[in-house]
């Protein structure tokens, strides 16, 4: 299928600079800050919009937090995939796995479904901040 076309502007080059420079996945809030921070005019619907517009056309990734939350990057692979994000620091992984696709497909034709998109979602601890020592709580 192929990604739909995506309008270059202003907002959305501005958008895509800051995503390039960016690695962890970011919200829409904390990229309007860093605009706004550069003095570039774009208000938080407009960011909004413009990240849209990009996810649609698969040029971002998009993962939502254990919050709900929806987070943005620059997409490095062109192909379906999934991502792990560590909780602490932000460092991604991107995954391909069949295991998943086979799921997905088995699922849906068991229970009668077709067109059947999906998302899976991990986070967790990197290896570097695993090794952090935690708070202790109690």
């Amino acid at each position: 299928m192929d990604k739909p076309s995506t309008r270059t502007t202003r907002q959305r080059s501005a958008i895509r600079s800051v995503l390039h420079e960016q690695s962890p996945f970011r919200s829409a809030q904390e990229l309007h800050a860093i605009l706004k921070k550069r003095g570039t005019g774009i208000g938080l619907a407009t960011v909004y919009r413009a990240l849209q517009a990009l996810e649609a056309a698969g040029e971002v990734d998009v993962v939502r937090n254990d919050q709900g939350e929806a987070l943005y990057r620059l997409c490095e692979i062109d192909a379906h995939h999934h991502h792990i994000v560590c909780r602490s620091c932000g460092k991604t992984a991107e995954i391909r796995s069949r295991a998943i696709e086979t799921w997905v497909r088995e699922s849906a034709r068991r229970h009668g479904f077709s067109s059947v998109t999906h998302t899976a979602e991990m986070f967790g601890l990197c290896r570097r901040c695993s090794k952090q020592p935690r708070p202790v709580t109690g």
